[in-house]
């Protein structure tokens, strides 16, 4: 349950320093990232929402889900590498699975398959 609980803070402290970080602080600007976290279902998400250049912006940036004590990175829409971060803060390779790739692919990997 230990393991649980980090990996749950570890989410979060990651999705909301991504958008702490690359949020505007513009007052004229109307595109934020907001960070959305379900801990009773282990889903949390990272997404865009608001105008930029009169369109409207709605969507996923990041999405990462804990399914059976791993951690799913299932949406990563950056260049930067989750997976990485989370291993510098402790996750085994093990414990983490990059769900956008197909299972096949995932065999070719440092982490976990499923």
């Amino acid at each position: 349950m230990a393991k649980l609980e980090e990996y749950r803070q570890y989410i979060q402290q990651v999705l909301t320093n991504y958008a702490q970080c690359r949020t505007s602080h513009n007052k004229d600007d109307e595109l934020e990232m907001q960070t959305v976290f379900d801990t009773m279902r282990d889903h949390y998400q990272l997404i865009y929402v608001g105008w930029d250049k009169g369109k409207r912006v709605f969507g996923p940036v990041m999405h990462l889900d804990i399914k059976n004590g791993k951690i799913w990175i299932q949406w990563n829409g950056t260049e930067d590498d989750i997976a990485a971060e989370l291993v510098e803060m402790g996750v085994a390779k093990e414990d983490i699975v990059l769900g956008f790739h197909t299972p096949y692919m995932r065999s070719f990997t440092d982490f976990a398959v499923g």
